[in-house]
Order: C-alpha cells, then structure tokens, then sequence
C-alpha cells in the first residue's frame, strides 16, 4: 500500500468512516505480527502486542502527521510495546522463535532438492534460535531490516537514531549474530559467518 493510498484511509477514518481502518488492519497484521514474534519469541505475546499496537494507533491516529508510511510508524509503536514487555518480563532468556514455521527467513527458492530444503530449514531454525540470543535493541534492529525490509533512514524514524547509527548497530548486530551462529557448531562456515556480518559492506555501506 503507498503513502497516498494510506493517506486516503486514515483521512477517512478520522471523517467518521472507522470501519475503514480494518483494511490499514489488514494490509499491516502480518508484518507487525512477525516483527513481535520475533522480538517476544512467544506466539501470544505476538499476538498480544500485535493487538495492542492496532490499538494505540487506532486511538492515535488523530496525531499521525504522514512524516513516515503509516506502517513505519506502526512497527514504531509495535517495537516500543515488545521492547516494553521484555523489560517488564526481565526476558534475556533464549525464547522459542523456533516454534511455528514462519516463513519469512526463507532463502531465494531453487529446484526441489530434499537435501537442500533439510539445510534451508534447518538454517531457518539457526537463525531463529541465534535471534534470541541478542539483546532486544540489537534483535530489534536486525528484523526491521532483514525481515521487514526497512531502508537505513525508515529503521532511524521507528527507532529515532540517525542512519548513520542505524548502519553501525546493523553491523554490530551481523557480527554477533554471526558469532552466536558459528559459536553454537551450526553448519556455517567461518567465511559464511563473516559473509554474513559484512552484508551492506559494513558499519558505513
């Protein structure tokens, strides 16, 4: 959904027309869902802060002034209630992102082959389980970034940093992801891992 089309319907809901708001619900419940699990590791909790997040906006939507797409601004109010209940929860403890099989980790398809869709999974998993291990501000950024596609300048409008901040905590976040990954004896080589840290070219790319 662009800018304008998003325009177009919060301007309707505020004119009275709030059923409108169930097709911004729409077009944002999976993306804001995904992010929570990720950051929460626990399908309710997703599904409560997701709830939450829908709620906040609805109700402050008067105050949305378009800086951002609405669902930048979204995952804004998403990732501040994940970050807020892993801080009440005192969570720094591995979670289960490996229960469901989300499929937004998948790696670019390639002809069938038994073997190789066992390693792709089982890298989807690694993956997951290594995501639960970083610290919120770290995982947070990871996920807006290579889940939810956001550019360097949207990830600093959600989390208020400047993009060149924004690039240098992606970076340290690869590296430690990284390191967490060939730590654990996954299937990732050394060169992978770094592969991996080093994507955007580092900190400045």
């Amino acid at each position: 959904m662009t800018r304008e089309e998003e325009r177009a319907l919060i301007d309707r809901v505020l004119a009275g027309e709030t059923e409108q708001f169930e097709k911004l619900v729409k077009a944002n419940e999976k993306a804001v869902y995904n992010l929570a699990l990720r950051m929460l590791g626990s399908e309710q909790d997703a599904l409560d802060a997701s709830q939450e997040a829908f709620f906040r906006a609805y109700r402050a939507l008067d105050r949305f002034r378009g800086g951002s797409k609405f669902s930048v601004w979204l995952y804004r109010v998403t990732g501040n209630i994940c970050l807020d209940m892993l801080r009440k929860a005192g969570r720094r403890r591995e979670s289960s992102l490996t229960d469901g099989e989300n499929e937004d980790l998948d790696l670019p398809d390639e002809r069938f082959d038994p073997q190789r869709e066992l390693e792709k999974k089982e890298q989807r998993q690694a993956v997951r389980r290594g995501l639960a291990k970083l610290g919120p501000d770290f995982r947070q950024v990871l996920i807006l970034r290579d889940i939810n596609g956001l550019s360097y300048e949207e990830i600093g409008r959600v989390l208020d940093l400047e993009a060149g901040t924004v690039k240098s905590r992606i970076f340290r976040a690869r590296r430690k992801l990284a390191a967490l990954l060939t730590g654990d004896g996954n299937f990732f080589t050394a060169s992978a891992s770094e592969s991996t840290a080093r994507r955007g070219g580092g900190p400045d790319a």
